[in-house]
């Protein structure tokens, strides 16, 4: 094994949409030891590695950047929008990939309550009555092929109907070719409503009464599946962040690993049918 190379990171060729646009940037203005660091992987993959394995930054291994500084470089990239932009950026790439137009015209809309951490707030946290859960509530909007367009985190003692308001607006806002949008019966007239004043049309889907269990429904189980994908990456099995915005950020950068692997048909490395 290469000096450097820990047998767990990201491998394979990257699209030049995954590097981030500055190409070295001074540790003097994010606290680190006064020298110039190469950022052209190593400190995005270490990003990458925390999301994906859901370690602590700071036990992130010796071959990547320090810890102090990596968490810097995604603090900042966070409030500047990186992530959320990577996200979009690739989205495009992998629907034209797939034969389809840059611009999703459909939707789907779904929500995911999860237990937090003890290092989250109380003031961002609450309780998902229905699913007994006291954590917080991510919604996710994704187009007919799961990739995701919008993401909100929020309490989750919030409605059904607030993250879809959220959800729908983010969406919007990003896409304004989207015109249907597809939501499970826990969403009711108020997305419905609110979807109408930005020109989509909300349609609720109803399970089908005569079936027991388990069985799939029409489109909700693309946004679902979605849902999944992005439970791989072992940093999002439950909230660790302290802010809201950082939780929206991990599930962005879960996006991005995913896409980029989509576009470049990388696959993850695995131990199956090793031996």
């Amino acid at each position: 094994m290469e000096p450097g190379v820990h047998p767990r990171r990201h491998s394979g060729p990257r699209p030049a949409h995954h590097k981030p646009q500055k190409a070295k940037r001074s540790t003097d203005s994010v606290g680190g030891p006064s020298r110039k660091i190469e950022v052209r992987g190593d400190v995005f993959n270490a990003i990458l590695y925390i999301n994906r394995t859901g370690i602590p930054w700071e036990y992130l291994p010796h071959d990547f950047p320090n810890h102090g500084t990596v968490y810097a470089y995604y603090a900042a990239w966070r409030d500047e929008g990186v992530f959320a932009q990577l996200n979009y950026d690739l989205t495009g790439l992998a629907r034209v990939k797939e034969g389809r137009t840059s611009e999703p015209t459909a939707s789907a809309i779904d929500t995911q309550s999860v237990k937090t951490s003890n290092n989250v707030p109380l003031t961002s946290q609450g309780t998902d009555a229905a699913k007994k859960i006291v954590g917080r509530k991510r919604g996710i909007l994704t187009d007919t092929i799961g990739l995701i367009l919008a993401v909100t985190v929020t309490a989750a003692g919030l409605s059904e109907n607030a993250l879809g308001i959220r959800l729908l607006d983010k969406a919007k806002e990003t896409y304004p070719t989207i015109s249907k949008s597809w939501v499970d019966t826990g969403f009711k007239n108020a997305v419905v409503e609110h979807g109408a004043k930005l020109g989509i049309d909300v349609e609720v889907v109803n399970r089908n009464p005569q079936i027991r269990g388990f069985h799939v429904v029409k489109r909700r189980w693309v946004v679902e599946r979605s849902i999944g994908w992005i439970m791989m990456h072992r940093r999002l099995a439950r909230d660790y962040e302290t802010l809201t915005a950082s939780s929206e950020a991990m599930i962005h950068i879960a996006s991005v690993d995913n896409l980029a692997k989509r576009i470049t048909d990388e696959t993850t490395p695995t131990w199956r049918g090793t031996y």
